[in-house]
């Protein structure tokens, strides 16, 4: 299987979503939300992006108190951070305002249910003007709307969606290493609605081509080999 980042229209949404926070106006609050759906690349996503950009990059965590997440602000920044709440606070703040990179906060919604946490990354927000990049599952919306304050600096949102038949099209065709025919295409659509389960019938694919000599995968070779009543790989839309 070829080692490539595929740009679903999930991607180049959430590219379109970081331009946009970017280079918002000033009056803009800084603030965006992704959501959606697990398996659908968010987190992939997140950390392609980072990869080619400077940004900040934190997953939050069950037990993740606001100073703790200041703390991993902290140290992504590259300072040991002080130990005072207070002092952490301002090192926080002067280091965000020298680089003037994002924030991107993924599993939101371990935070979500924390109001000082919520806080916190709001008052970070307001004093840096930092585009603060907020990354949750498909009630995050939901979640964070309880917090009137955050939520009105929300200028962006992108959903992260169920592939469509072009995504599909394109992770097979970049990622595997052995054709498949249309029809062998049109069953994994069919059949599969995560990335996970998409490069699972790939690598399947390929281990079949492998096994017995084959060029191009067709539909009838693949329903030997994936089991059609597994729950995992039944299409749900």
């Amino acid at each position: 299987m070829r080692n490539v980042f595929v740009k679903t229209q999930n991607v180049k949404s959430f590219i379109n979503l970081m331009n946009n926070i970017k280079n918002r106006p000033e009056n803009v609050p800084g603030m965006a939300l992704v959501y959606g759906d697990p398996g659908l690349g968010k987190s992939k996503a997140l950390l392609w992006w980072v990869a080619q950009n400077d940004a900040v990059y934190v997953r939050g965590t069950n037990l993740m108190s606001g100073r703790w997440f200041i703390q991993e602000v902290v140290e992504e920044l590259g300072e040991i951070p002080f130990h005072y709440s207070s002092e952490l606070f301002k090192q926080c703040v002067r280091l965000l305002i020298e680089k003037q990179i994002p924030i991107i906060v993924d599993e939101i919604d371990y935070l979500a249910g924390d109001l000082r946490t919520i806080e916190t990354i709001r008052d970070i927000h307001d004093k840096t003007n930092v585009p603060v990049i907020l990354v949750g599952m498909n009630m995050a919306p939901q979640k964070l709307s309880r917090y009137n304050h955050l939520y009105d600096r929300i200028s962006e949102i992108v959903q992260f969606k169920p592939f469509n038949k072009k995504d599909v099209v394109d992770i097979i065709t970049q990622l595997s290493e052995v054709e498949m025919s249309e029809c062998a295409i049109n069953f994994i659509f069919k059949k599969t609605n995560r990335f996970r389960q998409i490069v699972r019938a790939i690598n399947k694919a390929e281990q079949i081509a492998q096994a017995n000599g084959l060029n191009t995968i067709d539909e009838i070779t693949l329903r030997e080999f994936i089991n059609d009543d597994s729950a995992e790989n039944v299409k749900t839309r």
